[in-house]
């Protein structure tokens, strides 16, 4: 059974800082974002967490491993380097989307995302070492099959995004509806999805829901750690013998 811990990462009054005093522009806010979302990839990667971006103002840690302290300094940091604040909350569940419904519940009932008054909350609480394992997170990695030769080399660069794109939507709504999962593209034509303790069977449905659906075919490879960087780590040795064997799923 799997313990995820996941942070729910939210800045603080986001939407009325963006127009005020007048509309900034949206270039400034487009680097702000992704100076913000790499920071915070450091931050919690450099304590073996991985983050996701999800709409920016908005993002998701699989924190396992990362205590309160830990936290609590990540967001100083981020305080110290930027003209906005961001809440964290952090919660845990034998399913990455339970996790999550926890600790938005939590940032939820500590005010509005555009509450001036709510600022810098973080709540929740992590996983004591004692009840920690190494089978805590699973990590899964999928690839689409070929995407060069498919999509990259024949097609113009939008319409491949396109493709690439209904993919990962296509897999992300059923990992999550049927899984409890949560899947997040992460560049290329890659997407890694924090899940509960899943099986061959249950990956192989999502390949052929996917490749049933939209037509994208894919293969994954999944591991299991303490952190998120070992299991996915494992997840990515995994994918390559896929690679090199021609197997939809493997897990390592």
């Amino acid at each position: 059974m799997t313990n995820t811990q996941v942070t729910h990462i939210q800045i603080d009054n986001y939407g009325p800082w963006t127009v005020t005093p007048e509309p900034r522009r949206e270039v400034d806010l487009q680097t702000l974002q992704s100076r913000l979302f790499a920071d915070l990839s450091q931050l919690f990667g450099n304590r073996d967490a991985y983050v996701f971006f999800t709409r920016f103002d908005n993002m998701i840690a699989v924190s396992n491993g990362v205590d309160m302290d830990d936290h609590a300094l990540i967001q100083e940091s981020v305080s110290n380097r930027y003209p906005v604040t961001m809440s964290l909350s952090v919660a845990t569940g034998t399913s990455p989307a339970s996790a999550l419904g926890t600790a938005t519940e939590q940032l939820q009932e500590a005010g509005s995302a555009q509450d001036k008054q709510r600022r810098e909350i973080l709540r929740g609480r992590a996983i004591d070492n004692e009840f920690r394992t190494d089978e805590d997170v699973q990590i899964a990695h999928f690839d689409v099959n070929d995407a060069t030769e498919k999509y990259t080399d024949q097609l113009n660069e939008f319409d491949t995004f396109i493709e690439i794109e209904q993919g990962y939507a296509e897999l992300m709504r059923h990992m999550r509806r049927i899984n409890d999962a949560l899947s997040f593209f992460v560049g290329g034509d890659n997407v890694i999805t924090t899940c509960p303790d899943l099986d061959a069977g249950d990956y192989r449905d999502a390949i052929d829901h996917v490749e049933s659906a939209v037509g994208v075919e894919l293969k994954v490879g999944v591991g299991n750690g303490a952190v998120a960087a070992d299991a996915g780590m494992a997840a990515k040795h995994a994918l390559e013998e896929c690679r090199a064997t021609g197997d939809e799923v493997r897990i390592a």
